[in-house]
């Protein structure tokens, strides 16, 4: 049986808050805060009152994490020219050489490409690696951990534990970066 989707308002401490529902073959309640919507799918036989008082319960909770996306809102890269964008990659590559020198990996090919949905790319078995040209206009920190961790990628070929290990010997930080890289928009 299906149930379309509900639009529903309940009252809270703070103000109105919006949220929609969606009733599914479920057994648990599912809630989720995205792009600062709120959504939560519920088992079929979930009353419209019984969704409102669980929304209502984790009201706080809701309005946190929307505050808290408020904050991390991604930020959109003004497009440069490629020529230098091809200057400050190259910079970021030659910076991270040294670093995964000892560990025999050759200088790759870098090759640039605007891409709507990923960093940077590996081709070990053809020796080069693919950035975006949005990736340039990032901090210089940011733009040396996506080089890292193409790099890496000549080793370790997933994201495995070696691969985390890796990454955490040759920049200790990388977690922290990669979690700032994702304000940005590629």
């Amino acid at each position: 049986m299906n149930v379309p989707d509900q639009t529903r308002t309940v009252r809270t401490e703070r103000g109105p808050l919006t949220y929609t529902l969606t009733r599914k073959p479920v057994r648990n309640w599912n809630l989720h805060v995205r792009d600062e919507q709120v959504l939560l799918s519920a088992p079929l036989r979930v009353s419209n009152l019984q969704a409102d008082l669980f929304i209502q319960s984790r009201a706080e909770w809701i309005f946190a994490v929307q505050a808290r996306q408020k904050q991390t809102a991604r930020h959109p890269l003004d497009p440069m020219p490629r020529t230098e964008c091809l200057q400050i990659l190259s910079a970021a590559l030659e910076r991270m050489l040294p670093v995964v020198s000892e560990l025999g990996i050759a200088r790759p090919q870098l090759r640039l490409r605007k891409m709507s949905s990923q960093w940077g790319n590996c081709h070990y078995q053809q020796g080069y690696i693919t950035l975006n040209v949005a990736l340039a206009g990032c901090p210089e920190d940011l733009q040396d951990y996506v080089v890292l961790h193409e790099l890496v990628h000549f080793l370790h070929h997933d994201h495995g534990p070696q691969f985390k290990s890796t990454m955490t010997r040759l920049m200790p930080d990388w977690w922290i970066r990669r979690r700032e890289l994702k304000s940005y928009i590629p």
